[in-house]
């Protein structure tokens, strides 16, 4: 599981039917010092995530185990928004 930043959308007419009715955010990759990198990632959104919003993602393999994903050409969902976390007793984020 990775964490990332919500910091825009992805449209897409045309796609494979069986991803009909997904909404597609991009991500930007932050690391668990709370800092951005500079890598970026396009994620099923599974949990209703918004604009800014810090949430956990997984790639490959795990990314097809949501039920909302299961079977899918998916290779990151977004399963869960974060509300807080903290490293050695230290809160590095807090929603």
């Amino acid at each position: 599981m990775l964490l990332g930043r919500v910091v825009g959308s992805l449209v897409a007419s045309r796609k494979e039917p069986l991803m009909e009715g997904f909404k597609f955010l991009v991500l930007r990759e932050v690391g668990v010092d709370g800092k951005e990198s500079a890598g970026y990632v396009v994620a099923v959104d599974a949990v209703g995530a918004g604009p800014d919003e810090v949430v956990l993602y997984a790639t490959g393999s795990s990314a097809r185990q949501t039920v909302a994903t299961r079977d899918r050409p998916c290779d990151a969902v977004i399963m869960a928004i974060v509300d807080t976390w903290e490293v050695d007793g230290k809160e590095i984020y807090h929603k």
